[in-house]
């Protein structure tokens, strides 16, 4: 299976300049694509599936990120999240026919790594977009559907740590968000784990010396090391691969198809190029081809 890495490179360039972006308060720039908002989309779904119903409610609840630079974040003063993922979001909903930007139809939910299993089966959101890592063990309790983005899990350390990798800090402390993958590739890698509620919380505990290291997906650490300019910095290798995908109920599993068939349509009208361009294509790097997604079982 051939999958698109994001490159580091390129996130740290375009997610600096989103966190400029994302500091003017109360601007008029829709800083997200735009996305075609499909017509009388209630039709195109059989009797009985989840997307039917949410077409023919007309409202739909999306769990992502407020606190991820350039994948989902909330700017102070805002009412819609931006970032890529918040646009893969966007896609999907525009299919079942509402209006994404539209706040009283679409209910974008707070939604943190301990908690996108919990609202999805206490059904607090239909969907979870938010740096969701698709894993066999989470494939057990939710469906996920994807990948829509690979990335790699690196650290973040002072701007004077001569840290280089994993290997300069065996049996220390590293932290990142309690219910992530993250957390358990940082012991398998020889550190000691650490787990917060959040990612900016974390990123504190790096700043104050609580902890040695924050550790994640590549792509989120460069957010924070550009908001953080000349006190933290990204290191070290990828020292895991990060399959990014989208979260459902098990109790609705024809979500996987629709998910796949919306985002392959996506990639072939230009909808993901563009909601990449929007967010992490930022700095004018090229959009990547959709990953091979796996099949709907």
């Amino acid at each position: 299976m051939r999958y698109t890495r994001l490159k580091a490179v390129t996130a740290a360039v375009v997610l600096a300049a989103g966190l400029a972006a994302c500091g003017d308060a109360g601007s008029d720039d829709d800083s997200g694509s735009d996305v075609s908002v499909s017509e009388n989309a209630a039709d195109n779904f059989d009797d009985g599936t989840k997307m039917k119903e949410i077409a023919d409610a007309g409202t739909v609840r999306v769990g992502v990120k407020f606190d991820q630079p350039g994948l989902g974040f909330m700017p102070t003063g805002g009412d819609i999240p931006e970032g890529f993922d918040v646009e893969i979001a966007k896609i999907l909903v525009a299919s079942l026919g509402i209006d994404p930007e539209d706040t009283s139809k679409v209910s974008y939910v707070e939604t943190v790594s301990d908690n996108r299993e919990p609202f999805l089966e206490g059904d607090k959101v239909d969907l979870v977009a938010a740096s969701y890592s698709i894993t066999d063990e989470r494939r057990q309790v939710v469906g996920q559907a994807g990948p829509y983005m690979v990335t790699g899990q690196q650290l973040l350390v002072p701007e004077d740590s001569d840290v280089t990798g994993p290997a300069d800090l065996q049996g220390e402390e590293v932290c990142s968000v309690t219910g992530s993958t993250s957390l358990e590739n940082v012991k398998a890698e020889g550190m000691k784990p650490v787990g917060f509620d959040t990612y900016s919380q974390c990123v504190d505990k790096v700043l104050d010396g609580t902890v040695e290291a924050m550790s994640t997906d590549g792509s989120i650490l460069l957010g924070y090391a550009s908001q953080n300019e000349g006190m933290l910095k990204v290191v070290g290798d990828e020292f895991s691969e990060e399959r990014i995908g989208v979260g459902y109920s098990k109790e609705s599993p024809e979500m996987c198809q629709w998910i796949v068939d919306t985002l392959t349509e996506a990639s072939e009208d230009g909808a993901y190029q563009d909601a990449w361009d929007a967010t992490l294509g930022a700095s004018g790097e090229e959009a990547p081809e959709l990953p091979e997604m796996d099949e709907c079982m």
